[in-house]
């Protein structure tokens, strides 16, 4: 894909943009989250910081995370891997704004990321039958009408954040799967997952791979601070009982840093969502299938904590500390502790809990 799709601009767009409902005007939600209730329902969920729910839309199936515009209150829900629909909601209004098909021989991976101005978005693929990662390029300004692709740089790309300068980071998890096979991982032998960065024009810039005795540790979800320091939630496909490192931290043209926890196994091998405390001081990654939450020292990578969450899934920056979703509400807190708040409704949340900065 050429850079010009990355620069669009235009006057029109732009009063087009400022036209639509914004965050304010949809009830300020501080969070979306992906959830389920009795009967599978499933459903893209805003809730402000108090832990109320400002609104709740359906979604067609098992939603994964959430991307949301910088600044107009449109959100695109993501369908869980190997789903094949996203849907771009109006959440000042509760309607469906557009559906966002895959094309053939491509799936979602359940991520996506605006440009910074909010022009276009960009979705975690995979193009199956290659096999290879790829980017979808979708006009925002235009009905999100597909307008091409690019390279992941990697394959399973899975979660992509917009850093700070306008560039993205992704994580390309390097698990080659098909749904043919369900979510059945088809490398373990030559998998390499990589941690990538592109440039706002959508260029691949840098990349890093973990160490040969850590390509079986799939890079997975990822959080980024103000300085573009990176920290990944990882997911180990190796040996079950192998006493693996869960959480990695990156700076660009430095290798890869691997930081222990004494309650890992705690995690089962799996870490969900990771955050980065507002102050940096901490960082918090959960355990969804262990139901346990590890905290680090936000600056030396060393172990503060784990805490017994039962069904921690998402986390997200509150104040100087966290949010974390899990069963029958709300935490708000940290390693020392917190307050849980209870939210109604009888949701079964899912991986992510996304914060919305307004612009």
């Amino acid at each position: 894909m050429k850079r010009r799709h990355f620069l669009i601009t235009g006057a029109a767009g732009a009063a087009m943009s400022l036209a639509r409902p914004t965050w304010a005007m949809a009830g300020a939600p501080a969070y979306l989250t992906a959830a389920s209730k009795a009967g599978n329902s499933t459903w893209l969920v805003g809730l402000t910081e108090a832990g109320d729910v400002v609104f709740e839309l359906p979604i067609p199936s098992r939603g994964h995370a959430a991307a949301a515009h910088p600044y107009r209150a449109e959100a695109v829900a993501f369908a869980r891997r190997p789903g094949r629909f996203a849907v771009v909601l109006d959440c000042a209004t509760g309607k469906e704004i557009a559906r966002l098909d895959s094309p053939e021989g491509r799936h979602f991976y359940g991520h996506g990321a605006f440009t910074a101005d909010g022009k276009l978005l960009l979705t975690t693929e995979n193009a199956y039958e290659i096999p290879a990662g790829k980017l979808g390029v979708w006009d925002a300004e235009d009905g999100y009408k597909r307008i091409g692709e690019i390279s992941s740089g990697g394959i399973g790309p899975h979660e992509m954040i917009r850093l700070n300068d306008g560039g993205f980071a992704v994580a390309n998890g390097g698990m080659q799967t098909h749904p043919d096979y369900e979510r059945a991982v088809l490398n373990i032998p030559t998998m390499q997952p990589n941690l990538t960065y592109l440039d706002a024009a959508g260029e691949i810039i840098d990349q890093v791979e973990p160490p040969t005795d850590m390509r079986l540790n799939s890079i997975r979800h990822i959080a980024a601070d103000a300085s573009g320091r990176v920290v990944i939630a990882l997911q180990w496909q190796g040996n079950p009982l192998a006493p693996v490192p869960l959480m990695a931290s990156h700076r660009r043209g430095e290798e890869l840093t691997f930081f222990n926890h004494p309650e890992t196994a705690k995690l089962k091998q799996y870490a969900g969502s990771i955050a980065i405390s507002a102050d940096g001081s901490e960082i918090a990654m959960t355990g969804p299938k262990g139901g346990h939450v590890l905290f680090f020292d936000g600056v030396t990578g060393a172990p503060i904590n784990g805490r017994a969450l039962p069904e921690a899934s998402g986390v997200a920056q509150f104040g100087d500390r966290f949010a974390i979703t899990l069963a029958g509400g709300l935490l708000e807190g940290g390693a020392d502790g917190g307050n849980m708040v209870e939210i109604g409704g009888g949701y079964s949340w899912d991986n992510h809990l996304v914060s919305i900065r307004q612009g």
